[in-house]
């Protein structure tokens, strides 16, 4: 289980909605993580399932880790996977199993 910077990024990560199953569509859901790649950010409001990415907690201040995004596109590229996103990827790549591995 990832431990966040407090227990109100936990919280704010955790919420759940009867109303929107979808987190994007309720406005009570703020922050989004996304575990494979280790990245906070700001969910925008607006119809679609977009996010700001975040350096910083809005609540502690804390520095957060630095996205690992870039880093997941290229290691799934030098396995031959030109298009990872509509691809079937290793299993361990879906998680944080893949850099956790190597940190």
């Amino acid at each position: 289980m990832k431990h966040h910077c407090c227990a109100r990024m936990s919280e704010m990560i955790a919420v759940t909605c009867d109303q929107h199953p979808d987190r994007f569509d309720c406005p009570d859901c703020l922050v989004q993580y996304l575990l494979k790649f280790d990245e906070y950010g700001l969910i925008i409001h607006d119809g679609g399932s977009s996010s700001i990415s975040i350096a910083y907690c809005p609540w502690c201040g804390t520095r957060l880790p630095e996205s690992k995004r870039d880093q997941w596109f290229v290691e799934l590229a030098a396995l031959g996977f030109d298009n990872p996103t509509e691809q079937e990827i290793p299993e361990r790549y879906k998680s944080d199993a893949w850099f956790m591995e190597t940190d």
